[in-house]
Order: C-alpha cells, then structure tokens, then sequence
C-alpha cells in the first residue's frame, strides 16, 4: 500500500523535486508547515499518519505510519481557523480536475508562467505548484513572500491574499488569483477573486462564477458545492458527503440578481444582535479604512439587552480613538446596528497564515 510522506522544506526546487519523486513512488505527499512549533509538527505527523518526512538531510522513517489509497495525491491540514486543522486528502484525479478547470478559465498556455509565493502547507500556494506540474507550465517558486521579487517577476500568472496584494505591484503579471480572507473591494482589473477551501483543492469560482464541472446550490442560506476536484474525505477516515456528493462547505451565501455567488462567511461567525445578522467582514472592511487603525477583526459578545453585540478588536496608534468616533466611521457605510457598541483594543490580531482572522483566538476582555 501507497504511504504518506512528508515534506518538510522551504519553497523551492527542492520542495518540487521531493513532490514530483514521492508521486513517483505512488506515495501522497503532506507538506508541513515549517512556522509551526516542532511540537505540534509531529503531533500532525502523527495525526496524519506520515510513514516518512524528507528534509534538508534526507528522508526518514517515522513510527506511526498509517497507508493512504492507491490514487491519493495530497494530504494538507486545513488553515485551523475554526477548530483544530483536519488532514483533507486529495486524489491525483482531484488535483488534475482543479488544474484542468483553472487553466481552462484562466486560458493558460504553455507560454505561460506561475509563481509561488504562498505558504506551501495551505491549498492556496500548494495548488500553485500542483497546477503547474499537471498542465507542464513554467513554474516559479518562492520560499516566501517578498514584495520586490513578486514585482519584478517575469512570470505571467500568480495566487495571492489580499494582505500580499496590497503590498506589491501585480501590474506585471496577465492574471492575479486573490484568496483567503475576503479580497479587497477594490483592486486591479487583472485581478481574480476566488472562493474554494482545501477540501474543494482550490478556487472554485472565479469572480462569484463556478469553474467548468463545478455545481454550487444554496441550501438554507449554506453554500453546498460538488465536482470532480473535491476531496476524498479526511484523513482520519470520515467522508462528509451529502447525497448526490454534495459538501456543505459551512458558508453562508448567496446568488446575486446577475448570477453570480455572493459569500457571506462562516456560518458560526454572523453576529445576531437585536434580531439583526450582521457579518464580521464587512465591519471589518470599513473599520480598516479609518487612518487610525492598524488592524481590525471583529466579533460577537454576549450582552443581556441585544443578545449579543459587535466587538472590534482594534490594533491602533492612537490612545485616544473612541468607539464613538469608530462607530460614527462603520455608519458612514453600513447599517448603524452593524457599527461597533465595544471596542477591545489588541496589540496584534491572530491569523492564519492565508490572512484569515482566528476568531476563536479573538480575547474579549
């Protein structure tokens, strides 16, 4: 039987190089997150079942191997941002199909060129490298993010976050995928802005329309998703599938009058206060425009009167900044019952490595 090996790399040939030998093998292939502490590395190696890690020194067996099915390409850890990160296995057919789709929308050719500037660990910036490997396109990777090389690039397409975006000049590039946390409401017209998870292996629509092969219902206000480039299941043996193959992805959405998915959010983040839902992103997105804020997520605290109220954790300069003067800032652009009735303020706000907020990690003290 086929067994998962580990890759523990910086971004790299050396990092494509292991890939390509462990497909080769037959073996899937688990990237680790390097910023992650040693201790909760091997707890995921053990979690996962990884039979051996390549390092900088080799390859190495470990004890707690468990085997994968013939046909698993992947193993990767979910981003973590609502709980405990789960091992979302990928086929090759999986892998294959998100390529295809993303190509084909993109109008990718074998003139093109992808850069990797992402974490690795993460669907995001591990699709980049598997995209181009399945289609034969000229692949660039990066060990991390870095502005001026991502600027001065000569590659032709590139996946992003919207906190990288805003930090480089994508003029260069033919087309910019932007991921993760919700993408900026503004932003350059070669600019993409995807909806996927790991357990869909990437973007699964592009700018609110789905890929080729790929179905999107809403059901209940939850987006529910199937296709070809969805997983498999989990690694720890649950399939949680749907009849008809459908996967509830946990997010609330929407079609728009003009037929494209509008997103809401985790369904366990919308904030019901006063009989009103208010969605933490869209506070967060007019909260981050006032010049006094550095950084801003936002969540719900219980309160007797409302039932629970809009909480800004705010990341500030200014020792004087009011909730008033934030609250009067939130109304200029949205619903007064979404502007902010609390204001926490933070020294940094915890993330994921894709830019989304860790609301479980959020302090209301």
């Amino acid at each position: 039987m086929p067994d998962l090996v580990a890759i523990d790399l910086d971004g790299g040939p050396a990092f494509v190089a292991a890939l390509e030998r462990i497909w080769a093998d037959g073996d899937a292939a688990f990237p680790i997150d390097r910023r992650l502490p040693t201790a909760l590395q091997a707890t995921q190696l053990a979690a996962f079942g990884a039979a051996a890690v390549i390092t900088a020194d080799g390859r190495h067996t470990l004890d707690a191997g468990r085997p994968v099915e013939p046909g698993d390409a992947l193993v990767v850890a979910t981003s973590g941002s609502t709980g405990a990160p789960k091992g979302v296995v990928l086929t090759h057919d999986a892998v294959d199909a998100s390529a295809t789709a993303s190509s084909s929308r993109l109008g990718a050719t074998p003139g093109d060129h992808w850069l990797a500037c992402l974490p690795l660990a993460h669907i995001a910036g591990l699709s980049v490298v598997t995209r181009a490997l399945h289609t034969g396109t000229a692949l660039t990777v990066l060990p991390a993010f870095d502005a001026a090389a991502v600027a001065h690039s000569d590659a032709t397409l590139v996946s992003l976050v919207a906190t990288a975006l805003a930090r480089t000049d994508v003029s260069r590039f033919r087309w910019v995928l932007v991921g993760g946390s919700r993408p900026p409401t503004s932003r350059p017209a070669n600019c993409i802005a995807t909806y996927g998870m790991t357990e869909t292996g990437s973007g699964i629509a592009y700018d609110g329309t789905p890929l080729d092969g790929v179905d999107i219902r809403i059901v209940d206000g939850e987006v529910h998703v199937r296709g070809p480039m969805l997983f498999r299941g989990y690694r720890d043996g649950t399939t949680p599938f749907l009849d008809g193959g459908w996967f509830a992805t946990g997010d609330d959405g929407r079609w728009l009058d003009d037929g494209r998915l509008h997103v809401e959010g985790r369904r366990g983040d919308v904030i019901v206060t006063g009989g009103e839902k208010v969605w933490p992103e869209p506070v967060e997105a007019a909260l981050a425009t006032h010049p006094d804020v550095i950084d801003v997520a936002v969540n719900g605290t219980d309160d007797p009167e409302w039932g629970a109220i809009v909480t800004a954790h705010v990341v500030t300069d200014r020792d004087d900044l009011t909730l008033e003067e934030l609250r009067d800032h939130a109304k200029a652009t949205l619903p007064a019952y979404a502007a902010p009735r609390r204001l926490v303020r933070t020294d940094s706000i915890a993330r994921t490595a894709l830019g989304k907020v860790r609301r479980r990690d959020l302090s209301n003290d």
